[in-house]
């Protein structure tokens, strides 16, 4: 076939597609005109509104109170200054510093200062002979040092104390523990007499002391006696272990290092003797113990043991009767923190603090772990830890806490909570730069409105950290934590202890105008402080319950005396108290603002 046939094809075929593609276009071009020119219906005009997002209730920013502490410890007369004995060597007895708190030793119905002193270890002595301390309170909140007169001027390592009237002669004595052989001190009209190795209670010379708790766990109406012991230590053994820190150096060992010890339990005998059902009673087991305190959580009327364990699990020694303990601390939820962790457990507290039926336990832990807040469920265990829910996680996990207590500080109506807070290594801020030796008290409010929380006035968690608080924002090393109304003007005062440094008297200095009530129980046919008993106090439709315990905090003893905070309430419509033995006793209250003593009726 000719070059000129396929030319001719190649012409006809592209003008084929021309033609083709020129009648496509033309027909969408017909239809675009078509439906675009035909009647289109018409359109109401669109109404122009606002538009709403997700509308977000406006929280209302809750007043914290304004109360403010002054520091008053020289002033008041207070010249303690604890004695570790520290020389270099980084024995770990001198981090624990010594206990204090509140006693009325002479019955003129004000609160005196116990301070625990420990002492240079042997062949390290100084010129001076450092002892504990007492200081007598003349009612307005100052103090004179009457310790040599009252025979409480005792050279020891001392730990902690805990007071109450063991014999039931009207007279509170007083228990010290120590590194060593303890020492329980008869109070004979105000004159305290030595009556350890009489009593049966002295331990054993390598026993380490720390919390005691004056408790009545056979309802035969006298003090029986539970004593903590924390760890099996020795110079010779921490000198051997040379614990260090790299960016420290030569540090002090963690209870890591050390084998735990069994604590104690001592039968009063109603004779002015104990006997010793350590073994026998069920609580003869290893722990490191540094804090107890003794409430009936089953409610079978039977006083149970908490027992604040440092870096092993807590126990909860459960009363069964008959002498006989159980420890239930991992079956009723105690034993361990949230995350199944065992924690450096140091201070201890237990209260209702919610005014309903739930009980609360709180726990001081060590540096990097949050305070513990253990809470029942409808008034019923198994506990839970409810630290992160009830706003004490984040604020208390940097914090080294030690001493802590629940308190009504406000007045309000409504359990607070304190935390005394330290670190053991003074140096400890060149290795870790969030941790100082000195730490702030930490001070909690409880912002809790007729028993619930809300995001709507502002509390979105019940504890709310104060950042004004006067002098009591100072950083400290501190230990021991109490309180006590020192000035009989009805608001509570705090004691702080420090290691190795002197010890700090805080004026309540509040100025709210809140009602208050305290009120001094009196046993006759129960044990004379009436340890035990339970009072509940209904005002404003709200009612509040305490227990009158021994044995709080951490190495330290709380006033007995209760304060009952009412807010603007100026009635209490309901008022029971159920002592120790179970009676029941109804008192009628016809004025408030002032302190009631009350003698237990006969049954």
């Amino acid at each position: 076939m000719s070059r000129n046939t396929h030319s001719g094809e190649a012409i006809i075929r592209k003008a084929f597609y021309r033609s083709s593609l020129t009648i496509v276009i033309a027909l969408i071009a017909g239809y675009a005109i078509y439906h675009f020119t035909r009647q289109q219906p018409v359109s109401e005009p669109v109404k122009q509104e606002a538009v709403k997002g997700p509308v977000t209730k406006q929280q209302v920013s809750i007043k914290i109170p304004d109360v403010h502490f002054t520091d008053i410890t020289h002033n008041a007369g207070i010249d303690f200054v604890h004695t570790n004995g520290a020389y270099g060597d980084r024995l770990l007895p001198e981090t624990m510093g010594g206990g204090g708190g509140f006693i009325d030793y002479d019955n003129d119905g004000d609160q005196d200062i116990i301070l625990v002193n420990a002492t240079y270890w042997p062949g390290k002595q100084q010129n001076n002979i450092p002892t504990s301390r007492l200081y007598d309170n003349d009612g307005t909140g100052h103090f004179s040092d009457a310790s040599a007169s009252a025979g409480l001027a005792i050279n020891s390592y001392g730990m902690g104390l805990a007071v109450g009237d063991y014999d039931n002669d009207g007279w509170d004595d007083v228990y010290i523990t120590t590194l060593n052989k303890n020492y329980l001190l008869h109070n004979e009209q105000g004159k305290f007499v030595d009556a350890t190795e009489a009593a049966g209670v002295a331990g054993f010379d390598k026993d380490w002391g720390t919390a005691a708790v004056f408790f009545d766990f056979d309802n035969d109406s006298d003090l029986d006696l539970f004593v903590a012991n924390y760890v099996e230590w020795s110079a010779e053994i921490n000198i051997e272990i040379d614990f260090r820190v790299t960016g420290i150096g030569k540090s002090y060992s963690t209870p890591t290092h050390y084998a735990g010890a069994k604590s104690r339990l001592y039968r009063n005998d109603g004779n002015g003797h104990f006997t010793d059902i350590s073994l026998e009673s069920g609580i003869h087991i290893a722990g490191k113990a540094l804090s107890a305190t003794a409430v009936d959580y089953d409610h079978d009327g039977l006083l149970d043991l908490f027992v604040a364990n440092d870096t092993v699990q807590n126990f909860l020694f459960q009363n069964k009767g008959n002498g006989r303990f159980e420890d239930v601390g991992a079956l009723e939820g105690i034993a361990f923190n949230r995350k199944g962790k065992a924690t450096g457990a140091m201070g201890i507290d237990t209260a209702w603090y919610r005014n309903d039926d739930e009980l609360g336990i709180v726990i001081g832990n060590f540096a990097n772990e949050m305070s513990s807040l253990f809470v029942t469920a409808d008034g019923q265990t198994p506990f839970a830890d409810e630290s992160l829910l009830e706003g004490l996680g984040a604020d208390s996990r940097l914090a080294l806490t030690f001493g802590l207590f629940f308190f009504d500080y406000d007045l309000d109506g409504r359990l607070d909570l304190l935390q005394a807070n330290g670190h053991l290594e003074n140096e400890i801020n060149k290795v870790q730069p969030s941790q100082h030796y000195e730490q702030p008290v930490q001070l909690y409010w409880n912002c809790e409105d007729n028993g619930h929380t809300s995001a709507s006035n502002g509390c979105n968690n019940r504890f709310m950290l104060v950042d004004n608080t006067g002098d009591l924002g100072t950083p400290v090393v501190g230990r021991g934590a109490s309180y006590a109304d020192i000035d009989n003007d009805g608001d509570l005062d705090v004691l702080i202890t420090q290691a190795g440094r002197e010890a700090k008297l805080y004026r309540n200095d509040q100025q709210t105008g809140h009602h208050w009530l305290r009120v001094k129980l009196n046993g006759t046919e129960d044990n004379r402080n009436a340890i035990g008993a339970i009072i509940e106090l209904t005002a404003n439709g709200i009612t509040q319950r305490r227990m009158i315990t021994s044995g709080r905090s951490f190495l330290s003893q709380l006033e007995f005396p209760v304060t009952f905070g009412l807010g603007k309430a100026d009635r209490v419509d309901n008022f029971i108290i159920t002592w120790p033995g179970g009676m029941n006793q109804a008192v009628i209250i016809d004025s408030v603002d002032r302190q009631i003593n009350i003698t237990q009726s006969s049954k």
